[in-house]
């Protein structure tokens, strides 16, 4: 139902009592009616199926105390007859809702001046409940900052301090932009920091007020450090914990942490663009940590044991299977970087065989006796193959 509707429609004679009846009578007459008009007792009538919606109408604001007073008083201030055009306009009545009019203010449902009609015009003229002209309270600024971690860090989460500089309430005049401590409601906005711009078809548009810069208030004698802002730059260390699992480049935000609002405006946030340093071992891909870990050719060869490092942790076993290649990766679950969730990423090994640059001895003879044993094993074989097969 329309803010229009709910003021125009006559809800006590729709029930049939007078404007004074009681709860109790109010009650006793929808009952009546309700049995009377009820769709089920009504087949196919669709006369006392709109009677019953109307019933009910009026029973949900007459029926319930604050909605019943909303409803006497909006109709006592406009009148029962409903709204009628100014001079010029034409008879008949509006046929817009006041929700538009009241910037959505007034609901769309019965009894939809939920803050009652102080509330309303309250909003729509910035005045308080006793007619004092409020000022709006402002948010504080957005603060960004940078912040360089070591891999480890990263991967562990760290709490960190940070010096920051924005603006805040000016010390010297409280935050009034004052000298005095005694500014003035701006006389262009009335206090709301803001001004009505028409942009045709009867709409308008609100902007900062030019005059106080979106204040609401004008310094008398503008203070010496804020030049009658009130607002001064300020600079504070404080210490910020950065989670587990950040990345580089990561831009983490911080509810509340910014710059002071005014007025008893909230706080704004603070970004932190978080940049993280190389490790000489580990490396990271995604929720992962990469480690490259060189091999014996018999490890990789005939199989057997490798001890891994890990990130912070002690070492990890890991199986090497007979005739491992070089470059093969392995899984060490659980050992990467932490997830959102507070798990971890799996550690990623990647095995290099690593060739000797010396060598002598037993171990050179072993492997002339090895190249002459395999003489016939061409690892090439099958790449020329290939390569005449194109």
């Amino acid at each position: 139902m329309s803010t229009k509707d709910f003021i125009e429609k006559d809800f006590y004679k729709v029930l049939g009592v007078p404007k004074d009846a009681t709860e109790a009578e109010i009650k006793k007459a929808y009952r009546k009616l309700a049995r009377e008009f009820h769709p089920d007792a009504n087949k196919g009538n669709a006369k006392a199926e709109e009677r019953f919606k109307e019933i009910s109408e009026a029973n949900d604001v007459l029926g319930d105390p604050k909605k019943r007073k909303e409803y006497d008083e909006a109709r006592a201030l406009f009148g029962a007859g409903g709204f009628r055009p100014g001079p010029g306009a034409g008879g008949g009545s509006f046929n817009f809702d006041l929700g538009d009019l009241f910037g959505g203010q007034a609901g769309g449902q019965a009894g939809g001046f939920g803050g009652g009609l102080g509330d309303v015009f309250g909003g729509l003229f910035n005045r308080g409940g006793a007619g004092t002209t409020r000022t709006q309270p402002r948010r504080g600024q957005d603060i960004e900052s940078e912040v360089t971690l070591s891999f480890t860090e990263a991967i562990e989460g760290a709490t960190v301090p940070l010096r920051m500089s924005s603006q805040a309430p000016c010390k010297a005049c409280s935050g009034t932009g004052d000298k005095n401590g005694t500014p003035r409601v701006c006389p262009t906005c009335v206090g709301t920091g803001q001004v009505a711009r028409g942009s045709g078809g009867g709409f308008s548009l609100t902007d900062p007020c030019p005059d106080c810069k979106g204040r609401g208030l004008i310094a008398e004698e503008p203070c010496e450090i804020c030049k009658g802002s009130g607002r001064a730059k300020s600079s504070r260390t404080m210490q910020v914990r950065i989670p587990a699992g950040v990345s580089d480049g990561q831009r983490i935000r911080l509810r509340g942490k910014g710059a002071p609002g005014e007025r008893g405006g909230p706080a704004g946030d603070l970004y932190v663009v978080v940049h993280v340093g190389t490790h000489p071992v580990f490396g990271r891909k995604d929720d992962n940590l990469t480690v490259t870990v060189p091999v014996t050719f018999a490890e990789a060869a005939l199989g057997g044991e490798v001890r891994v490092p890990t990130l912070g942790g002690p070492p990890v076993t890991l199986k090497l299977p007979p005739g491992t290649p070089n470059g093969r990766t392995m899984r060490a679950r659980g050992k990467g970087a932490v997830r959102k969730d507070g798990t971890r990423g799996d550690l990623l090994v990647t095995v290099e065989v690593s060739v000797p640059k010396d060598v002598s001895g037993k171990a050179r003879d072993a492997l002339v006796a090895y190249r002459e044993a395999t003489a016939d094993d061409d690892p090439r074989a099958e790449l020329f193959q290939a390569a005449k097969g194109a």
